[in-house]
């Protein structure tokens, strides 16, 4: 077990998050580095235990442009502020690594200098790829060579070349020694060559203990570049876009079908690939930005940082921060933010609280680090799935529809399970547990060991809780406050009314007491973009329209039997207690499988799920929990 097996990081673009100016007039250094030192001991507090931070070295722009490489970016300081910067997150308990810019150089660099001084006679003229003197630029230099990304700016190295890979892994032994860094990101590890890459690899396990190596890597087949060989990890772009779009699209299968391929690479066992989870960075927009539903941060966050892999969280977006991505710019991806406009954020902020809540319970719950995955139910709005290290065996539970859904999921050797978000309590039955997860949100279930029995909210039992679901209201939030905060306070939205032509399946999943009158808006717009003083999108939850077909008599049973507000918490609890008199078991069964294969592919564990559970409560809420 290496530090970065539980690696929790905070991603940080310094000359964006110091306000440096784009442009390096390499004058006199500013010390805008030693501005971060506050906010070091904000990520150790919101459970963050590592920090990735660059570019940060020497360059013309946006820093990917490097002209020395054993020179911190005057705009930035001096190589003794990065030492000091370094030293003060270890102290603090904080890894460090930084963004090692080695496939291309700016044209300033002193080897690129030398060609255009001296042309054929430069003694670097073999340090870049396809250098032709018979050739020309977009600088009029008088002779070409190969770039990145189509850019000029950005001349690529010849990494084949032996006296550019000792060079580079000479800096990478400066970084150590100097700045005594834990590890390096390679930028766009994509396009390296390999043997470069191996090459770094054997200077990394010279350097220090347990040095990492993690490359930005788009797609394809991870294995390629992570194993014994070379890197330790790789960014996952292929996650980060099924945790979007997943819930844009209301797809869960999207999110679990990559879980499960990419789980597969690594030869389905929990060591097999640690890749770098994350929802934005310096390069995308904005997680909060890019969802359509603003309350589906939280169930994404809970993923984040649940599912196999290292979580990653992007500076500012903690604090639930727009981020567009413009045509010719990533400015707006990369914003100037002081810490004293966040000060009260742990507590005012439901985004805020909902990540260091997840920090903590990442830190103390080892199965989310070394766990195995295992699939438990799957719709297109609500996943389930278990992290098992140990014996342990810690169940992960996400709804990404308006209502609440009750799952009943295999349990693990334990009495009873708590929430490591909520502190809510159920019992094992039968070796099952029936919980009910907030809508849009989520929730880690963790067999209660009484580990989990200090520092956490004063969450509700089960039964308390089944309670809840018959006489509760919008402005009385039970178990699960913390995630469900940060999903239903971040729209600030109202919900579209109900209308008196719901269909069965409409009627059906209406918690008793709601009836068809209109849902109360959440008042507390708490996770706006404080950067900008501005509110929280104010967005509707919009009704989708339902289907227009029952979901079979047992459904129409409900519709007629389920009372609205005026009837009362005993009316309520009296058509419940009939249905169940009834013997409605089979057909509430038969109901909600007919409504999930409406709603998409009915997996044989899926149809296990609904037959093993003989539950009444448990099933007619199920119905319920459906659009």
């Amino acid at each position: 077990m290496a530090w970065y097996d539980e690696a929790i990081f905070y991603h940080i673009y310094p000359l964006g998050l110091t306000g440096a100016p784009r442009e390096n007039s390499y004058t006199e250094p500013v010390h805008r580095l030693n501005t971060l030192i506050p906010w070091i001991a904000h990520i150790r507090e919101i459970g963050c235990n590592a920090v990735y931070i660059g570019p940060l070295f020497e360059s013309v722009g946006h820093g990917y442009e490097t002209t020395d490489y054993k020179k911190l970016d005057s705009r930035l300081g001096t190589n003794e502020d990065l030492t000091n910067y370094v030293a003060e997150c270890h102290r603090q308990g904080i890894r460090v690594i930084l963004d090692g810019v080695f496939n291309h150089t700016g044209r300033d660099f002193f080897a690129f200098r030398d060609i255009r001084e001296k042309r054929e006679n430069s003694p670097y003229r073999d340090w870049y790829r396809n250098v032709n003197f018979w050739g020309n630029n977009q600088y009029n230099d008088g002779f070409s060579y190969e770039n990145w990304g189509g850019y000029d700016l950005l001349a690529k190295l010849n990494q084949s070349n032996p006296a550019v890979r000792d060079y580079i892994c000479d800096v990478v032994r400066f970084w150590v020694s100097e700045f005594d860094i834990d590890g390096i990101r390679l930028d766009a590890a994509d396009v390296l060559d390999f043997d470069y890459m191996k090459a770094l690899r054997r200077v990394a396990d010279e350097v220090k203990p347990e040095f990492w190596l993690m490359g930005e890597v788009i797609h394809g087949d991870y294995t390629r570049w992570v194993n014994e060989g070379t890197l330790h990890s790789v960014t996952n772009y292929h996650l980060h876009k099924a945790l979007y779009s997943g819930h844009n699209d209301h797809n869960y299968f999207e999110i679990a079908h990559t879980v499960k391929r990419l789980y597969g690479m690594g030869g389905n066992r929990p060591d097999g690939l640690k890749l770098y989870n994350f929802v934005d960075n310096h390069d995308v927009e904005r997680i909060y930005t890019k969802l359509n539903n603003k309350a589906h941060f939280a169930p994404v966050h809970v993923l984040l940082y649940t599912l196999p892999g290292v979580p990653s969280v992007y500076y500012g977006s903690e604090f639930g921060i727009e981020g567009k991505k413009e045509r010719y710019s990533d400015d707006s991806l990369r914003p100037a933010l002081s810490l004293s406009d966040f000060g009260d954020a742990l507590e005012k902020n439901a985004c805020t609280g909902l990540i260091a809540a997840l920090g903590k319970a990442r830190q103390k719950i080892k199965a989310l680090s070394y766990g195995d995955y295992q699939e438990l139910l799957l719709t297109n709005r609500q996943y389930a799935f278990s992290r098992n290290c140990n014996g342990e065996s810690v169940l992960v539970t996400v709804n990404n529809d308006d209502s609440d859904y009750v799952m009943t999921l295999p349990a693990g050797n334990a009495a009873e399970y708590i929430g490591a978000l909520s502190g809510q309590r159920v019992s094992v039955a039968g070796g099952h547990i029936a919980v009910n997860v907030k809508a849009n949100s989520g929730e880690i279930w963790v067999p209660e060991n009484g580990e989990w029995t200090e520092d956490l909210p004063q969450g509700a039992s089960d039964k308390e809780a089944a309670e809840e679901t018959v006489d509760q209201s919008p402005e009385q939030p039970g178990a699960g406050e913390t995630a469900q905060a940060a999903g239903q306070k971040v729209s600030g939205g109202e919900a579209a009314p109900e209308t008196a032509e719901d269909t069965a399946e409409e009627t059906a999943r209406k918690a008793p007491g709601q009836g068809t009158a209109p849902q109360e808006a959440v008042q507390d717009g708490s996770c706006g973009n404080m950067a900008s003083g501005k509110p929280a999108h104010e967005e509707e939850a919009l009704a989708e329209p339902a289907d227009s077909q029952g979901a079979g008599q047992e459904a129409e049973a409900l519709r007629t039997e389920v009372p609205g507000p005026a009837d009362g918490k005993a009316a309520a609890e009296e058509a419940l207690k009939k249905v169940f008199e009834e013997g409605k078991i089979a057909g509430l069964q038969e109901a909600i499988l007919a409504i999930m294969e409406k709603n998409g592919p009915v997996t044989d564990q899926m149809r296990r799920d609904v037959t093993e559970n003989v539950y009444h409560d448990s099933l007619i809420a199920w119905v319920k929990s459906f659009r």
